[in-house]
């Protein structure tokens, strides 16, 4: 059905707009998105904007809320199109068939058994107030995982490279990175996760999405009782198969003519390709028990309820709102750091709120200039695995920036006027002195307080036979507010002399005392 060939090609360019754009926003190496057009591609993502949601109530949240009433109206739109891990399971079914003789797709009978036990687990633990299980199978978190651990190396290798030739010819508009990403769980979990979505969408297209996906089994739901949907004309079909050939879906049963629209994801492909009109995409008729004069409109009654259940959902949603070594000292440190908790990002509040509402996206990671930010292992317990945590080996908190609290699309990282985020204590330094090489070497250093952004790390004198001229770090934690400046400056190795422990909460630290500059009054012009 030919008419229908602009409605697919259609589908293609946004299904592949949308993965050019989040890739580019995880892989950009020097930046050149603007936060705001980030949040504007990210808004449509289905986890991230129901977390974002029930966290902070609003239209700028409301993304799955709009791609839930569109999937009463027309189906999985979001599976088919914005999806950016639909999109990539569809080019590896594409390659497979273009380069590799596929064999044809075939109807495959439902795992509905599978899929709503899932879909079941996890709403109850999304609720209960644990995301875990929704941020494993999450599909944008898990694209972002890929991109994040797996492609953005590999960009930012090349395009270092790249800088390096353009420096030969006096070219240095291309920046260089160091890039400090590379987590052995991150890279294996994203690695793992690739090859096994690959090989799904490789042997059977969106297999992934209706048997693990808890997003696609619940959008399968609503779809059901789309007004408009795909179906056979059971006298224009002539059983040929030409459409379960290409069902990505396997929803198509060419011997009953029925069409398992929980399954499908409208991609068009059937419409395109069947030679005798059969396949039609048209106002959907609700089978039902013979209406009487009473009741004239027990068709659509069902309808109805499938919007009611939306909006209730969301309603149940917005509730839940209220509800590395470096070299260092000639003598090696002994003392470990007694690190109680990993701070968790400015904005987000607390170790509670974070790890309920983070979807480990990686994006923040992504976006961080100092890559403090690191993808957790353990770091969090195994409610946070994977989730973002401030590593002060790897870098420190800019104390001017706030791109984590602008890009995170679930609010799990709120963003943060400038001057609240310079005051916000996400955790508070604490000194060892038997690790400082200023009592192991006798030496002077002072790295952690020529680092500290509020002066919190205080040079002070340090009594001593050998040297009465040193002095050793003091730390203030009244205006400490836990960026890690100081431990990422601190040379000492195995274990650092100062470091920051997390605050379960976050805390507002005091203003620092500015001192005042005093000007010496001369008649000179140039006095020196």
């Amino acid at each position: 059905m030919h008419k229908f060939r602009r409605l697919r090609n259609l589908r293609i360019w946004v299904s592949l707009a949308f993965l050019f754009l989040i890739s580019f926003i995880f892989l950009d190496p020097v930046q050149l998105i603007s936060q705001r057009f980030i949040n504007v591609v990210i808004w449509p993502q289905f986890v991230p904007s129901l977390l974002h949601f029930s966290v902070s109530v609003s239209f700028l949240a409301s993304g799955f809320l709009s791609f839930m009433i569109l999937t009463v109206f027309f189906g999985r739109i979001y599976c088919s199109s914005v999806c950016p891990l639909g999109t990539l399971q569809d080019i590896f079914s594409w390659v497979h068939r273009r380069f590799f003789a596929q064999k044809p797709l075939k109807y495959a009978r439902a795992r509905n058994i599978l899929r709503y036990t899932i879909l079941i687990l996890v709403i109850v633990s999304f609720f209960a107030g644990f995301s875990i299980l929704l941020n494993l199978l999450d599909p944008y978190s898990n694209y972002g995982r890929i991109m994040s651990n797996l492609g953005r190396p590999l960009v930012l290798k090349s395009s270092n490279g790249l800088a390096g030739l353009l420096e030969q010819q006096d070219i240095f508009w291309l920046p260089k990175s160091n890039f400090k990403g590379l987590r052995t769980a991150s890279i294996a979990f994203a690695s793992g996760f690739l090859l096994l979505i690959g090989w799904m969408s490789w042997s059977s297209g969106r297999l992934y999405c209706n048997t693990i996906c808890p997003v696609g089994a619940l959008l399968g739901i609503f779809s059901r009782f789309s007004l408009f949907r795909i179906s056979l004309d059971k006298q224009a079909c002539n059983s040929c198969g030409q459409c379960s050939k290409v069902c990505k879906a396997q929803c198509i049963d060419v011997k009953s003519k029925e069409v398992d629209f929980s399954r499908c994801v409208t991609c068009y492909n059937c419409l395109d390709v069947c030679p005798s009109d059969g396949a039609m995409y048209n106002l959907n008729r609700i089978k039902s028990e013979p209406v009487d004069d009473f009741h004239p409109d027990k068709g659509n009654q069902t309808r109805r309820n499938i919007l009611k259940a939306v909006f209730l959902f969301s309603a149940f949603a917005s509730l839940r709102a209220f509800a590395t070594r470096i070299k260092g000292g000639e003598k090696p440190t002994e003392i470990p750091e007694d690190k109680k908790l990993f701070a968790t990002p400015p904005g987000s509040s607390s170790h509670e709120l974070f790890n309920r509402n983070c979807t480990a996206c990686h994006l923040c990671v992504s976006v961080c200039p100092t890559q403090v930010l690191q993808p957790s292992f353990l770091q969090y317990g195994l409610q946070g695995f994977m989730q973002p945590f401030m590593d002060y080996h790897a870098g420190f908190c800019n104390f001017e920036c706030d791109l984590c609290g602008q890009v995170c699309p679930t609010n799990a990282i709120q963003e943060l006027e400038p001057e609240q985020k310079k005051l916000t204590q996400v955790g508070v330094a604490h000194f060892i002195k038997e690790n400082c090489v200023v009592y192991t070497d006798n030496t002077d250093c002072g790295a952690c307080s020529e680092h500290c952004p509020t002066k919190a790390v205080n040079m002070v004198p340090y009594q001593n036979d050998i040297n009465p001229l040193l002095t050793i770090p003091e730390v203030d934690d009244k205006i400490c507010i836990g960026c890690g400046a100081c431990e990422y400056a601190c040379p000492t190795k195995p274990y650092r002399a100062i470091f920051v422990d997390g605050n379960a909460i976050h805390k507002l630290a005091d203003k620092p005392v500015q001192e005042e500059i005093k000007l010496i009054e001369t008649e000179e012009d140039f006095p020196f």
